[in-house]
């Protein structure tokens, strides 16, 4: 297996069991908020290595544009729930996400050049399907608050476009 498809596998497993922990019991809205707050940390993170990391226009213009979209996105979020009160939950999802992430971002440091373009591409691929599975059939469905729930549907329509974005780059990159 090449690296482009080691790291798809490797972070669409744990992602699985990640929001798999949540298929009995559903999040809470204050947990929803951490969890989507933190998978948008981690994007933006991802895209500022990226950035710091790649010499490909193509690649760094995607990761520019994941940092201006995610960062929209949470600051949004962040208003939502200061106006609504709400205080965002930390919880086993958005815990074992970050551990993931760092793992991520380790195994992407030790890579160069084509090398790593293509591995951040793929891993950009398996992380929005995901993100956006997890927000289609858990988190907007679980979502109570009218105004978090029109904020996560309005997300699943921008993350969408990104993976497509990711996988036509990817397919550029092979």
């Amino acid at each position: 297996m090449n690296n482009y498809k080691a790291v798809g596998a490797g972070i669409l497993f744990l992602l699985g069991a990640t929001f798999g922990a949540f298929a009995q019991d559903k999040p809470t809205d204050p947990q929803i908020a951490h969890i989507a707050y933190t998978a948008g940390v981690i994007d933006i993170e991802a895209a500022k290595q990226a950035l710091s990391k790649s010499t490909n226009k193509t690649v760094t213009d995607f990761a520019q544009l994941m940092v201006n979209d995610h960062q929209a996105v949470n600051d949004q979020a962040l208003e939502l729930v200061g106006k609504l009160g709400v205080k965002p939950e930390d919880n086993a999802t958005s815990q074992t996400l970050v551990k993931a992430a760092e793992e991520k971002r380790a195994e992407l440091a030790r890579l160069e050049g084509a090398a790593f373009d293509k591995a951040y591409v793929g891993n950009e691929i398996a992380y929005h399907k995901r993100v956006n599975a997890a927000l289609e059939t858990l988190l907007i469905p679980s979502a109570r608050n009218a105004e978090l729930k029109s904020l996560l549907e309005t997300g699943l329509k921008l993350f969408q476009a990104h993976q497509q974005h990711a996988e036509h780059l990817g397919a550029e990159l092979k």
